[in-house]
């Protein structure tokens, strides 16, 4: 058994479900979900459409990770969405400290998926 693969298909898994979980659980209770966005992102669009347009964007990432292609790109995003976000909400990190665990695991799945460049001919 490949254990290297197996982690990195397990730690893929797990950063997509800290990815898809918001999106599913902000279309029944929004308002739980809204307050993490910095005020000066709020009001420039209806707040149900800048939160579910985020989602969207998280449910792409997700599924990005998951398909295994390329997967430095969505990796490296999703590690800056949540440093964001920890950033944007520094007064809650009594809540948002898992989001610096999954950060980490977003960012060692981005470093040990960094793209090769191919030799010149």
């Amino acid at each position: 058994m490949n254990f290297r693969k197996s982690a990195d298909i397990l730690l893929r898994v797990g950063v997509a479900f800290a990815f898809l979980y918001p999106p599913i659980s902000a279309l029944s209770d929004p308002y739980s979900w809204i307050g993490y966005f910095p005020q000066f992102m709020r009001g420039i669009v209806p707040d149900m459409v800048l939160l579910h347009s985020f989602g969207a964007l998280e449910v792409i990432l997700a599924l990005w990770l998951l398909s295994g292609k390329k997967v430095f790109y969505p990796a490296i995003l999703m590690t800056i969405m949540l440093l964001a976000i920890v950033f944007f909400n520094f007064s809650q990190l009594e809540v948002l400290f898992r989001d610096l665990a999954i950060a980490a695991a977003s960012l060692s799945i981005a470093l040990s998926n960094w793209p090769r460049r191919r030799a010149a001919l």
